[in-house]
């Protein structure tokens, strides 16, 4: 079918065939159609979505489009994880370790931050040496002989996505559904998993800020994986404050490593613990999530999760004396703290504006070819709930470059909020998306 047509067709709300997505994925991927006819029929999906089958049949069209990993030379399940991503979100470097040492494999290929997120990537960077880039044999070899590989996307892994994605930055069509579930399952699928758990943020701090748009992408989510014979689960989170308590690169580090130790602060403890327990359920170790929940804290308790992190930072190049000796990852030469202006007990920390202010130290980029600091960010002393004392410190800035900090300050400052009256920190984990259908499970 010739492009104008196919606009014209998804423009009038009709449904698109399977052959003719596929013949427009692929005719773009090489340079076929030009981006001005491109971002035509992403505008006309944005305003007129696709159904299940459609957006099933794009994201077959753009994993295809590239590289597929192949694992099945090893027995093991193997399962993934993914965020929507959000703001002190170090999940991925607690659960890979923890689920790897609970038996699955894990092949996890994470990405950078853009915006007020953080990347996963950008982290496993701060500690010295340590490198995502591998080959394909290199991450076979690692996932092999560790349960988990840590690794960037190369340029031939769901080349459609990182075209189409680059055209709907520009165009103002990132907020569609079809087109996210697309990007996000396109990747996820060419890992050659067999399962996968989601971790669909909601709140100020995450992409999807209405609970109803978190949880119609976690549905879309899910079906799609569905659709592809894949097993999946999405749980919906919250993200209206920082997760755990450090927000920046070498900091997320330190604290996944000190919850890897059994020292972690009491929100990330309980979001890794589900997260990895719906990994264990979908990767058959057990049929049930309060075994799997047992089987995390026994690998936390028993150092055997913390070996794992140790032995694949060590196998893809880093130092992982590094995980011992704090010292030897990146340091900022200077501390701010932030203290309550009075009693009470903290009511908001904005993880948005959190976000911001660490992205303004460095710890974050605006442009996707920006440089950051991996030393700089913030450290929350208290979290939602918390009481708090007049002048006790709440937060504390790290930074290289004095001149950031007063705009940082300033935007931490008002992000705060405390209240006279004991104030309950919210749920965590919010609802629990576990079949296809959009079947919702409250959580408890």
């Amino acid at each position: 079918m010739e492009t104008p047509e196919l606009i014209r067709r998804k423009r009038d709300g009709l449904v698109l065939t399977r052959a003719e997505i596929f013949d427009f994925v692929e005719r773009y991927t090489r340079g076929e159609i030009p981006d001005y006819q491109t971002s035509a029929l992403l505008m006309a999906i944005y305003f007129r979505g696709m159904d299940r089958r459609e957006t099933a049949d794009l994201t077959e069209a753009m994993l295809r489009s590239g590289r597929v990993l192949d694992f099945s030379a090893l027995p093991q399940a193997k399962v993934d994880k993914h965020s929507t991503g959000g703001v002190g979100d170090k999940t991925s470097l607690i659960i890979a370790p923890a689920a790897a040492a609970c038996g699955v494999l894990v092949p996890m290929i994470s990405g950078r931050g853009l915006g007020h997120t953080g990347g996963t990537l950008d982290k496993l960077e701060a500690i010295p040496g340590f490198s995502p880039r591998l080959s394909y044999q290199e991450f076979h070899r690692v996932l092999e002989v560790c349960g988990l590989a840590l690794g960037a996307a190369t340029e031939e892994f769901a080349p459609a996505d990182r075209k189409l994605y680059a055209l709907r930055d520009v165009t103002a069509t990132v907020e569609s559904i079809p087109l996210i579930t697309g990007s996000i399952m396109s990747k996820k699928l060419a890992e050659g998993i067999d399962g996968l758990v989601l971790d669909v943020k909601t709140g100020t701090g995450a992409f999807m800020q209405k609970l109803e748009n978190a949880r119609a992408l976690a549905t879309s989510l899910v079906n799609t994986g569905t659709a592809h014979g894949k097993r999946v689960h999405a749980l919906i989170t919250d993200m209206s404050q920082p997760l755990g308590n450090a927000v920046g690169n070498a900091l997320e580090v330190i604290e996944s490593v000190e919850t890897l130790k059994g020292r972690g602060p009491r929100d990330l403890v309980e979001l890794c613990r589900e997260l990895t327990a719906h990994m264990l359920v979908l990767g058959k170790v057990t049929d049930s999530l309060d075994d799997a929940r047992a089987r995390y804290d026994s690998a936390i308790a028993s150092g055997a999760a913390m070996e794992r992190l140790a032995r694949v930072v060590a196998e893809q190049g880093g130092n992982s004396r590094a995980l011992e000796d704090y010292s030897l990852l990146p340091q900022a030469q200077f501390e701010d703290s932030i203290v309550a202006p009075e009693d009470g007990y903290i009511a908001g920390l904005e993880a948005r504006v959190m976000g911001v202010a660490s992205m303004i130290l460095g710890a974050g980029r605006e442009r996707s070819d920006a440089t950051i600091d991996p030393a700089v960010g913030l450290v929350f002393e208290k979290k939602v709930g918390d009481a708090v004392c007049a002048g006790e410190r709440v937060c504390v800035l790290y930074s290289n470059d004095r001149s950031r900090v007063p705009v940082a300050l300033d935007m931490i400052r008002k992000a705060i909020a405390i209240s006279p009256d004991p104030v309950s920190p919210p749920p965590l984990v919010l609802e629990r998306i576990l079949h296809a259908e959009g079947a919702v499970t409250m959580a408890e």
